[in-house]
């Protein structure tokens, strides 16, 4: 099945008008014409089908039907972490992590994050072909750069895990989870996080956690996290 994305549809729509860069995708690139079959998704669960009825050089109208709701997962990633310094890494991790159906992304400003500024329309661009082609109903959420010490204080649902380089006591991630169970994981940047960033993480019930004894990079760690979560929480 070949996957579209179109957020402004409902349940009830009945037909749909893409924009001139949509309708040059479809036409174009895809090379759809008029009679041809799509599915579509809204991002929240939602597929439809549809039929293409009209294409022009910069324009392409759909009629479309609800076809079925799927419920959210019973167990959800929110993965925190640090862009990093290479932006093609993280648009990397962006990409994996969506194919293995993290639910979150909340990029991280650190004490030694190395990327200060994100381009936010680009990354929800890969996350939207990354849900495409993984043939998922939900896109991901992409929230704003966060600093450390506002994300640490906000109201996180499931268990609260904080991978780090320092040598202290921590559990296997393996360990720390169970199926049907939510799971916040924070990463830091390549420079790691700081000792007063560990320590304040750690008040706010953040828990020490092994993502195995190599050191990983940052975007190979949070590629991690999705595949043990999934690994767990899917069996």
């Amino acid at each position: 099945m070949q996957l579209f994305y179109y957020s402004s549809i409902s349940t009830e729509s009945n037909s749909l008008e893409l924009d001139k860069e949509q309708a040059t995708h479809m036409t174009k690139v895809l090379r759809k014409k008029a009679g041809d079959q799509v599915h579509i998704t809204d991002g929240v669960g939602n597929l439809f089908h549809g039929r293409i009825s009209l294409v022009t050089s910069s324009k392409c109208n759909i009629d479309v039907a609800f076809a079925k709701a799927y419920p959210p997962p019973t167990s959800q990633l929110h993965i925190a972490i640090a862009p990093t310094k290479m932006n093609d890494r993280m648009e990397w991790f962006l990409e994996k992590a969506t194919e293995m159906g993290v639910s979150k992304i909340t990029p991280l400003l650190c004490e030694h994050s190395e990327r200060k500024k994100i381009n936010s329309a680009r990354f929800q661009k890969i996350l939207i072909s990354a849900m495409k082609q993984s043939n998922q109903f939900y896109l991901p959420v992409l929230e704003e750069l966060t600093p450390f010490t506002d994300f640490i204080k906000a109201d996180l649902k499931g268990v609260k895990g904080i991978a780090h380089c320092e040598e202290t006591d921590k559990k296997m991630l393996s360990q720390l989870l169970h199926k049907d169970q939510d799971l916040t994981m924070i990463i830091g940047p390549e420079g790691d996080l700081s000792l007063i960033e560990i320590e304040m993480a750690l008040k706010n019930g953040f828990i020490p956690t092994s993502l195995g004894n190599k050191r990983l990079r940052t975007e190979t760690a949070g590629v991690y996290t999705a595949a043990i979560f999934n690994s767990i929480t899917e069996s």
